[in-house]
């Protein structure tokens, strides 16, 4: 294994590059790694290799959120398509990229050029930001109607999008939630990053947002996305710029089971 240290994120400062330089720290073939993190990539085989870099636009699976894919490409012409992308299971916050060599395997220290499917990194970050809009009009409306509410975790997957909670929510609120989530998308509110410590959660009066310290190297703030004029939350996903840039968002389905609330949705 290389020496171990954290891959900085490039895709959470700008999560609009799509290209970007990267130096290869080292490259691992499938048989060669951990069994922790041969477990993550349930179809790898002896062509399969992994491909440490510096720094990485590609968004890891987690928080939510499905990896990207794409490629890196080598000025040899050699290219390493990208098919999966996780977080190390063993090492904090070293990233992973899975998939095959088309020509010469790369070498580390080699500069190679990142690329992301564009089209599936837009449709990831329209889920992502639609999930966010989709809470942010729950708790408009229902935070003071249901007992015991609170956010609790999502799924921006685009085959099994949802946000769940606390609390028993009626399905008589649907028809009310959609038509928030279209006022919230129509105002065409303006999505920003930013990057908080506790006390900027405190000034703030959301206090119950504060991350787990853990989830932040010591001394870095926790990135959070603010949907101007709705609400934040710490995340460290993808996102478009303004809300209406999710395009149609339906909410689907409202299930209820053991005192908690899931509430599905899908993009048009």
């Amino acid at each position: 294994m290389p020496e171990v240290s954290r891959t900085q994120l490039t895709f959470q400062q700008d999560g609009n590059l799509y290209k970007s330089r990267s130096a290869v720290k080292a490259v691992l073939s499938f048989s060669d790694l951990q069994e922790e993190n041969r477990l993550l990539y349930k179809q790898g085989g002896e062509d399969d290799y992994v491909v440490i870099t510096d720094q990485t636009i590609f968004h890891p699976q987690g928080g939510g959120q499905p990896f990207d894919i794409g490629k890196m490409t080598h000025q040899s012409g050699s290219i390493f398509e990208v098919c999966s992308v996780r977080m190390d299971a063993i090492h904090d916050g070293q990233v992973l990229h899975f998939g095959r060599f088309t020509q010469a395997k790369f070498e580390a220290g080699d500069q190679v050029e990142q690329e992301v499917d564009v089209e599936k990194r837009l449709l990831y970050s329209r889920y992502h930001t639609a999930g966010h809009v989709l809470g942010a009009a729950v708790r408009h409306l229902l935070e003071k109607e249901v007992a015991d509410f609170d956010e609790l975790k999502a799924s921006h997957f685009p085959d099994s999008a949802a946000c769940e909670f606390q609390g028993n929510i009626d399905g008589k609120w649907k028809d009310s939630i959609q038509q928030k989530v279209e006022e919230y998308m129509a105002a065409k509110m303006p999505v920003e990053i930013d990057w908080w410590d506790e006390d900027d959660f405190r000034k703030h009066n959301l206090e119950r947002l504060i991350p787990d310290r853990s989830l932040a190297p010591a001394g870095e703030k926790f990135r959070v996305v603010k949907i101007i004029g709705a609400e934040v939350y710490p995340c460290g996903g993808t996102h478009v710029n303004t809300t209406d840039q999710c395009g149609e968002t339906l909410v689907r389905k409202i299930a209820r089971k053991s005192g908690q609330t899931r509430i599905s949705y899908a993009l048009k």
